[in-house]
């Protein structure tokens, strides 16, 4: 264990578990008792029902947890929803929504891209004009996962058009259920409706839904992008479908190929074939390598704070996905072409191999990943905007 390791924190932890953990226990009130006495969001300000713990505590912890095989810690890694008000909500805003969130109990969404600005998410358009004690909000947002259901979603919103575009945006949750909210479903290639196009109308958010201070919502963005990404990148999830970094939410569940394509390979009698075997230990040797770098990125990725290690994470992860697809169309050969219910195998195929092509899309395209990591962590030049110092009502809605 590391030396850095605060050992009586481990103890406690050790004591908890022996006390409470059973394998038969009720998921929810685990859930509730782990969120409670503070071992949900180890890294987490006690205030934020954390411990304030160093990572290398915190992942002695979670090792403990692992090791009798009871779930709970991570969320203050994984957690999108409550990570993003721990880092930029008011105290108010703490008080109701992290224990909430923690514990799954409100349903929320992503209100960022818009039909014009989907890589170029500073490029919004949707207003948020003040009024009282609300702002009234007008605008579309589309590819967005899991609207229908939500209560809030995490908006970004333009409040200020005399300012350049990435300085003149605020952060909002928007209560969904309300008459100015329209979802609309939007159809996948795999035939799964989880996407929605948002119309928003009118819609009302009070100022004390606003996150970070006014006309500076870029940088909670770069917060809760982080969260995103790091989810994605890791391929871990929380607690359940709806805490877990936007996992669930935004990208339905990561799939870990590695087992079940070897049990392929071994049903379709290509377990003993060389390349087949190479390929295998290729994604093996992908999937170990980005759980390393997921690690990495969770402890760079504080309180507050937004690391670019999660785009490599992120854009390995799609390419994990992709890889594994046409892995799985070697191993079945000509029956990958089949689909449907009488082909189940080369159905679940291309419905992963199609799913894989989101994963590239959403939470940033490859491409905008493939940038961050050329300019944050290389420290190439950054691409040319022409438009970054205009005030964006001076900048043509095409641009």
């Amino acid at each position: 264990m590391h030396a850095g390791v605060t050992m009586d924190v481990v103890e406690d932890a050790r004591g908890f578990l022996a006390t409470h953990w059973r394998s038969d226990v009720d998921p929810y009130e685990w859930q509730r008792l782990v969120v409670d006495e503070k071992w949900a969001a180890l890294r987490w300000p006690e205030d934020c029902l954390g411990r304030a713990l160093d990572d290398d505590t915190a992942t002695a912890v979670e090792a403990e947890f692992a090791r009798v095989g009871a779930p709970g810690p991570g969320q203050d890694v994984y957690n999108l929803w409550a990570g993003t008000v721990v880092a930029a909500g008011t105290p108010s805003m703490r008080a109701r929504f992290v224990r909430a969130l923690l514990l799954d109990e409100i349903a929320m969404c992503l209100l960022y891209s818009e039909p014009g600005a989907g890589s170029d998410l500073a490029g919004i358009r949707t207003r948020a004009v003040r009024d009282g004690d609300e702002w009234v909000v007008d605008g579309q947002k589309v590819w967005t996962s899991g609207a229908r259901d939500a209560d809030y979603g995490m908006l970004i919103a333009r409040t200020d058009w005399d300012q350049p575009k990435h300085r003149g945006i605020s952060f909002f949750f928007l209560p969904m259920r309300q008459p100015g909210v329209e979802v609309r479903p939007l159809r996948q290639a795999t035939g799964d409706a989880r996407f929605n196009e948002v119309f928003l109308t009118g819609a009302r958010v009070p100022e004390e839904n606003r996150l970070g201070d006014l006309n500076a919502g870029w940088g909670v963005l770069q917060t809760a992008l982080a969260y995103e990404r790091i989810a994605m990148g890791g391929g871990r999830r929380g607690p359940s479908s709806r805490t877990s970094g936007a996992t669930a939410q935004a990208h339905g569940s990561i799939p870990s190929p590695d087992t079940s394509l070897v049990a392929l390979a071994r049903a379709h009698g290509k377990a003993d074939h060389p390349a087949v075997r190479q390929q295998l230990v290729r994604l093996h040797e992908m999937r170990t390598v980005n759980e390393w770098n997921a690690r990495r990125a969770a402890a760079a990725a504080e309180a507050g704070k937004a690391s670019p290690l999660a785009s490599l994470g992120k854009l390995a992860m799609a390419r994990i996905l992709h890889f594994a697809g046409h892995l799985s169309g070697t191993i079945l050969g000509a029956e990958a072409m089949l689909d449907g219910d009488a082909h189940p195998r080369a159905r679940d195929l291309n419905y992963s191999h199609l799913n894989a092509y989101f994963f590239s899309i959403g939470g940033g395209t490859d491409q905008i990943q493939m940038n961050i990591i050329g300019e944050r962590i290389l420290g190439l030049p950054r691409e040319p905007e022409t438009d970054r110092t205009v005030p964006f009502r001076d900048v043509p809605a095409n641009a």
